[in-house]
């Protein structure tokens, strides 16, 4: 198996309980990727453009891969995922949606907005472990992504 690549993980998500949870569950699945957060819609698409506080690249550089939450406030992440889905230059960047909800619904329609996988967040620490563990594996060490404009995903 090959070595995990050392990308950018954006997970966008208002709860910062659940931030955190995935932050440490990324650390207890033994991947060491740069996770960073943002708490909305709006803060997603500023950072992917570099726009207002995310405007250093260093600070803020290019994700190779977004979690993001279905239910956010100021804009939600479907309209974000449509945003990020019918835009040229962000629309390789694999989006999973990772979310509370069960809703069919929310599922057809993420996957019709784009998205890459849908997620029902795991109600427990350790299944959430689990879940890192896999998303690691497939989308770190088994996937080929595009590299982005610096040659590197």
């Amino acid at each position: 198996m090959r070595m995990a690549k050392s990308i950018v993980i954006l997970m966008a998500d208002d709860d910062e309980d659940d931030r955190l949870l995935t932050r440490a569950a990324l650390e207890e699945s033994r991947l060491t990727n740069e996770l960073q957060f943002v708490q909305d819609g709006e803060e997603l698409m500023d950072y992917l453009h570099q726009r207002g506080r995310f405007s250093d690249p260093e600070a803020s550089p290019r994700p190779g891969l977004i979690l993001l939450d279905l239910n956010m406030p100021r804009k939600d992440g479907r309209e974000a995922l449509r945003e990020i889905k019918s835009d040229a230059s962000l629309r390789q960047i694999p989006v999973i949606v990772l979310t509370t909800s069960k809703a069919e619904e929310d599922i057809y329609r993420s996957y019709d907005l784009g998205a890459n996988s849908f997620i029902i967040k795991p109600v427990t620490f350790e299944s959430l472990v689990n879940v890192m563990k896999v998303l690691g594996r497939y989308w770190l060490e088994i996937v080929e992504a595009p590299p982005n404009e610096n040659g590197r995903i």
